[in-house]
């Protein structure tokens, strides 16, 4: 695997970075008794750990609550499927196409998915400190360079409502969609009053895009 050789790394276990990248819709159809999903688990608890690792050594002067929302911005979905689009992770991706369950949008979770299965196959392999390094050439030039993948729209209309003492209140107005790729509609209120609507792939995602329209609704400054 070209990849492999990219980041210096001579595998001990072939299959761990095979595993990787298959999906579990592609493992069903092959009749393979193994996907990703496993090295997925491992590869999120490594990559929350190294990244709040290096947030924490290279800003003395953050406290908790601003280091978890730096942490949250280079280790969501965005931003994984950033770094795999970026190392064409997306090109390797095992996936039965032809299941009518694979959304568009279940594809975009999964590249984000199999960046964090490539890490856990690292660790496996090579160790922390192999998987450090890979991180030193993926995520960590992404926090240097104070990328900016995920903006807490929440969080910021929350402390807009605690600083004036209004109420702020998420509604779902709908959802639809198969079991599988459900799209919600969520509305935001302040006191009761409808000030933004979001729709996303799930309900967070909506909140969110709810949260925005109102802060730009308010003229709420950044």
């Amino acid at each position: 695997m070209k990849l492999l050789e990219d980041f210096n790394i001579i595998p001990n276990n072939e299959k761990l970075y095979d595993m990787a990248f298959i999906h579990r819709s592609f493992a069903v159809k092959q009749n393979i008794d193994y996907d990703y999903e496993r090295l997925e688990f491992l590869g999120d608890a490594i990559l929350s750990m190294l990244v709040s690792e290096y947030l924490y050594t290279k800003y003395g002067n953050i406290g908790e609550g601003k280091l978890t929302k730096l942490r949250s911005n280079y280790v969501c979905e965005t931003a994984l499927a950033n770094y795999s689009h970026d190392l064409g992770f997306t090109k390797l991706i095992r996936v039965n196409l032809d299941d009518s369950k694979i959304s568009i949008n279940e594809i975009f979770s999964i590249s984000a998915d199999v960046f964090e299965s490539f890490l856990g196959a690292i660790y496996l392999d090579q160790g922390l400190e192999k998987t450090r390094e890979f991180l030193s050439k993926t995520v960590f030039p992404a926090i240097d360079h104070e990328v900016i993948f995920f903006k807490d729209y929440k969080s910021q209309i929350k402390e807009y409502g605690d600083a004036n003492e209004v109420l702020v209140q998420y509604d779902i107005v709908n959802e639809f969609g198969a079991p599988h790729d459900k799209t919600f509609i969520m509305n935001i209120s302040l006191d009761g009053e409808e000030v933004g609507r979001g729709k996303g792939k799930n309900k967070k995602e909506a909140e969110q895009l709810a949260a925005q329209e109102a802060i730009k609704k308010l003229g709420i400054a950044d």
